[in-house]
């Protein structure tokens, strides 16, 4: 089963501010980070549950490659939706990686 996805709108705006930070560093860099982001999230909605979970079981986490990034999410089976809580810097305080 293939799920589709909902990004929290704090998310999204934690995507975009690190595409933009990436993007200032270097051209081009940016544009991988996102490349590298969308293809774990395709990897998450084909088979989301290949990755576990940390500190919080309903919540799951997978590192986006070549980059210092999670995606946090929850599985709604019932909904056939993965909702993505957030793309996390991990070098930041692992307690706000978490959004209901």
């Amino acid at each position: 089963m293939t799920y589709t996805y909902y990004l929290h709108p704090l998310a999204l705006e934690e995507y975009s501010e690190a595409y933009i930070w990436y993007e200032s560093k270097e051209v081009g860099v940016g544009e991988r980070f996102m490349k590298a982001v969308r293809l774990k999230i395709e990897e998450i909605i084909v088979h989301p549950e290949t990755y576990g979970s940390r500190d919080r079981k309903e919540f799951r986490e997978a590192k986006v490659d070549y980059f210092p990034y999670l995606i946090v999410y929850k599985i709604k089976k019932r909904k056939g939706q993965i909702y993505i809580s957030s793309i996390y810097h991990t070098s930041r305080d692992p307690r706000k990686k978490y959004r209901r």
